[in-house]
Protein backbone atom coordinates (compact mmCIF):
# COMPACT_ATOMS: atom_id res chain seq x y z
CA UNK A 1 0.00 0.00 0.00
CA UNK A 2 2.82 2.79 0.97
CA UNK A 3 4.52 1.95 -2.13
CA UNK A 4 1.34 2.71 -4.34
CA UNK A 5 0.66 5.73 -2.58
CA UNK A 6 4.43 6.80 -3.35
CA UNK A 7 3.78 6.16 -6.97
CA UNK A 8 1.22 8.04 -6.59
CA UNK A 9 2.90 11.07 -5.54
CA UNK A 10 5.68 10.78 -8.17
CA UNK A 11 3.07 10.18 -10.75
CA UNK A 12 1.11 13.26 -9.73
CA UNK A 13 3.97 15.38 -9.58
CA UNK A 14 5.42 14.40 -13.17
CA UNK A 15 1.96 15.50 -14.49
CA UNK A 16 2.19 18.71 -12.78
CA UNK A 17 6.31 19.23 -13.87
CA UNK A 18 4.89 18.94 -17.65
CA UNK A 19 2.52 21.53 -17.14
CA UNK A 20 5.13 23.94 -15.69
CA UNK A 21 7.41 23.13 -18.42
CA UNK A 22 4.47 23.74 -21.11
CA UNK A 23 3.78 27.04 -19.32
CA UNK A 24 7.70 28.21 -19.26
CA UNK A 25 8.26 27.61 -23.12
CA UNK A 26 4.60 28.77 -24.57
CA UNK A 27 6.21 31.84 -22.22
CA UNK A 28 9.65 31.30 -23.46
CA UNK A 29 11.06 31.72 -19.56
CA UNK A 30 13.98 29.90 -18.60
CA UNK A 31 13.80 28.49 -15.13
CA UNK A 32 16.62 27.44 -13.31
CA UNK A 33 15.75 25.07 -9.87
CA UNK A 34 18.47 25.57 -7.65
CA UNK A 35 19.39 22.71 -5.37
CA UNK A 36 21.45 23.20 -1.99
CA UNK A 37 21.95 22.90 1.93
CA UNK A 38 21.06 25.74 4.03
CA UNK A 39 23.45 28.28 3.78
CA UNK A 40 25.21 27.59 0.84
CA UNK A 41 24.37 30.88 -0.59
CA UNK A 42 21.19 30.31 -2.76
CA UNK A 43 19.83 33.90 -2.21
CA UNK A 44 23.07 35.69 -2.65
CA UNK A 45 23.74 34.11 -5.98
CA UNK A 46 20.41 35.04 -7.42
CA UNK A 47 20.82 38.72 -5.70
CA UNK A 48 24.02 38.96 -7.39
CA UNK A 49 22.42 37.41 -10.85
CA UNK A 50 19.64 40.47 -10.52
CA UNK A 51 21.94 43.27 -9.84
CA UNK A 52 24.27 42.56 -13.04
CA UNK A 53 21.98 41.72 -15.32
CA UNK A 54 18.86 43.79 -14.16
CA UNK A 55 18.00 46.27 -16.56
CA UNK A 56 18.61 43.84 -19.73
CA UNK A 57 17.23 40.72 -18.82
CA UNK A 58 13.39 40.63 -16.95
CA UNK A 59 13.85 38.03 -13.90
CA UNK A 60 11.31 36.85 -11.49
CA UNK A 61 12.18 34.93 -8.34
CA UNK A 62 9.77 31.91 -6.93
CA UNK A 63 11.40 31.53 -3.00
CA UNK A 64 10.78 28.44 -1.26
CA UNK A 65 10.71 27.86 2.61
CA UNK A 66 9.81 26.30 5.64
CA UNK A 67 8.67 28.75 7.58
CA UNK A 68 9.75 32.57 6.78
CA UNK A 69 9.48 34.97 4.09
CA UNK A 70 13.41 36.63 4.62
CA UNK A 71 14.76 35.12 1.39
CA UNK A 72 11.13 36.49 -0.20
CA UNK A 73 11.84 40.32 1.90
CA UNK A 74 15.38 40.02 0.49
CA UNK A 75 14.74 39.98 -3.39
CA UNK A 76 11.58 41.91 -3.15
CA UNK A 77 14.14 45.08 -2.19
CA UNK A 78 16.16 44.42 -5.56
CA UNK A 79 12.24 45.47 -7.41
CA UNK A 80 11.70 42.20 -9.00
CA UNK A 81 8.84 40.07 -9.22
CA UNK A 82 8.77 37.29 -6.38
CA UNK A 83 6.75 34.71 -4.92
CA UNK A 84 6.86 33.52 -1.63
CA UNK A 85 6.02 29.61 -0.81
CA UNK A 86 6.29 28.24 2.31
CA UNK A 87 6.22 24.53 2.66
CA UNK A 88 5.19 24.37 6.67
CA UNK A 89 8.34 22.28 7.18
CA UNK A 90 8.66 20.41 4.48
CA UNK A 91 11.99 19.56 2.82
CA UNK A 92 11.22 20.80 -0.71
CA UNK A 93 8.99 21.78 -3.36
CA UNK A 94 7.25 20.30 -5.58
CA UNK A 95 5.40 20.91 -9.10
CA UNK A 96 2.53 21.71 -7.77
CA UNK A 97 3.51 24.19 -5.26
CA UNK A 98 5.31 25.91 -8.75
CA UNK A 99 2.38 25.98 -10.48
CA UNK A 100 0.25 27.74 -8.13
CA UNK A 101 2.97 30.06 -7.60
CA UNK A 102 3.38 30.60 -11.39
CA UNK A 103 -0.17 32.37 -11.25
CA UNK A 104 1.03 34.69 -9.23
CA UNK A 105 3.66 36.03 -11.80
CA UNK A 106 3.00 37.60 -14.84
CA UNK A 107 5.20 34.86 -17.31
CA UNK A 108 5.11 37.21 -20.40
CA UNK A 109 7.18 40.15 -18.79
CA UNK A 110 9.62 37.18 -17.31
CA UNK A 111 12.90 35.99 -19.52
CA UNK A 112 14.26 33.95 -16.36
CA UNK A 113 12.78 32.18 -13.20
CA UNK A 114 14.56 31.67 -10.47
CA UNK A 115 13.49 29.29 -8.64
CA UNK A 116 15.27 28.63 -4.84
CA UNK A 117 14.29 25.35 -3.50
CA UNK A 118 13.95 24.61 0.21
CA UNK A 119 17.71 23.75 1.83
CA UNK A 120 18.41 19.88 1.37
CA UNK A 121 20.75 17.68 -0.82
CA UNK A 122 18.29 14.80 -0.85
CA UNK A 123 14.67 15.31 -1.08
CA UNK A 124 14.30 18.27 -3.53
CA UNK A 125 16.58 16.03 -6.09
CA UNK A 126 14.08 13.83 -6.93
CA UNK A 127 11.34 16.25 -7.59
CA UNK A 128 11.05 18.07 -10.98
CA UNK A 129 9.83 21.09 -10.95
CA UNK A 130 9.61 21.79 -14.88
CA UNK A 131 12.28 23.53 -14.59
CA UNK A 132 14.81 24.32 -17.88
CA UNK A 133 17.61 23.92 -15.56
CA UNK A 134 18.95 22.71 -12.22
CA UNK A 135 21.53 24.29 -10.43
CA UNK A 136 23.99 22.13 -7.79
CA UNK A 137 25.17 25.10 -4.86
CA UNK A 138 27.67 24.17 -2.81
CA UNK A 139 30.02 26.32 -0.38
CA UNK A 140 33.12 25.83 0.47
CA UNK A 141 32.06 25.98 4.15
CA UNK A 142 30.58 22.58 3.81
CA UNK A 143 33.53 20.18 2.56
CA UNK A 144 34.88 18.91 -0.36
CA UNK A 145 33.14 15.72 0.00
CA UNK A 146 29.24 16.82 -1.37
CA UNK A 147 29.54 15.45 -4.85
CA UNK A 148 30.39 12.03 -3.30
CA UNK A 149 27.82 11.66 -0.51
CA UNK A 150 24.95 13.51 -2.51
CA UNK A 151 25.85 11.96 -6.39
CA UNK A 152 21.85 12.25 -7.54
CA UNK A 153 22.30 15.92 -7.35
CA UNK A 154 25.38 16.63 -9.18
CA UNK A 155 24.40 13.91 -11.88
CA UNK A 156 20.70 15.81 -13.15
CA UNK A 157 22.35 18.66 -12.44
CA UNK A 158 23.62 21.16 -15.34
CA UNK A 159 25.86 23.28 -13.93
CA UNK A 160 27.61 23.61 -10.38
CA UNK A 161 28.31 26.78 -8.47
CA UNK A 162 31.28 26.33 -5.98
CA UNK A 163 30.19 29.54 -3.54
CA UNK A 164 32.31 31.09 -0.50
CA UNK A 165 36.40 30.43 -2.92
CA UNK A 166 37.06 33.02 -0.80
CA UNK A 167 37.15 31.05 2.19
CA UNK A 168 39.15 28.06 0.91
CA UNK A 169 42.60 29.20 2.22
CA UNK A 170 40.71 29.12 5.73
CA UNK A 171 39.79 25.73 5.34
CA UNK A 172 40.30 22.20 5.01
CA UNK A 173 38.55 21.91 1.45
CA UNK A 174 40.65 19.91 -0.86
CA UNK A 175 39.13 21.30 -3.99
CA UNK A 176 41.14 18.93 -6.65
CA UNK A 177 39.14 16.01 -4.88
CA UNK A 178 36.06 18.24 -5.63
CA UNK A 179 36.05 19.02 -8.89
CA UNK A 180 37.59 15.66 -9.55
CA UNK A 181 34.24 13.83 -7.91
CA UNK A 182 31.87 16.46 -9.97
CA UNK A 183 33.60 15.25 -13.22
CA UNK A 184 33.25 11.23 -12.44
CA UNK A 185 29.37 11.70 -12.07
CA UNK A 186 29.09 14.36 -15.04
CA UNK A 187 32.09 15.05 -16.70
CA UNK A 188 30.81 17.71 -19.27
CA UNK A 189 29.42 20.00 -16.64
CA UNK A 190 30.94 23.41 -16.18
CA UNK A 191 31.63 24.02 -12.61
CA UNK A 192 31.75 28.05 -11.38
CA UNK A 193 33.86 29.09 -9.04
CA UNK A 194 32.38 32.14 -7.18
CA UNK A 195 31.76 34.47 -4.15
CA UNK A 196 29.05 36.14 -3.51
CA UNK A 197 30.59 38.54 -0.59
CA UNK A 198 33.74 39.96 -2.85
CA UNK A 199 32.56 39.46 -6.15
CA UNK A 200 34.76 36.54 -7.46
CA UNK A 201 33.27 34.25 -9.95
CA UNK A 202 30.20 36.67 -11.09
CA UNK A 203 31.22 37.43 -14.74
CA UNK A 204 31.22 33.60 -15.16
CA UNK A 205 28.19 33.41 -13.26
CA UNK A 206 26.32 36.35 -15.53
CA UNK A 207 27.97 34.83 -18.55
CA UNK A 208 26.48 31.66 -17.93
CA UNK A 209 23.14 32.63 -17.51
CA UNK A 210 23.26 35.14 -20.50
CA UNK A 211 24.38 31.64 -22.71
CA UNK A 212 21.10 30.47 -22.08
CA UNK A 213 19.17 33.79 -22.74
CA UNK A 214 21.38 33.71 -26.16
CA UNK A 215 20.32 30.21 -27.18
CA UNK A 216 16.66 30.70 -26.31
CA UNK A 217 16.61 33.31 -28.35
CA UNK A 218 18.18 31.90 -31.23
CA UNK A 219 15.54 29.35 -31.16
CA UNK A 220 12.56 30.96 -30.92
Amino acid sequence: MEIKVVRRIMEANEQHAEVVRRRLREAGVIALNLISAPGSGKTSLIECAIRELKGKVNIGVIEGDPDTTRDAERIARLDVPVVQINTEGGCHLEATMVLRALDEIDLNALQLLFIENVGNLVCPVVFDLGESHRVAVVSAAEGHDKPAKYPALFRTAQVTVLNKVDLIPYLDFDESQFTADVRRLNPDMPILRVSCRTGEGMAEWVRWLEGLLNKEAVMQ
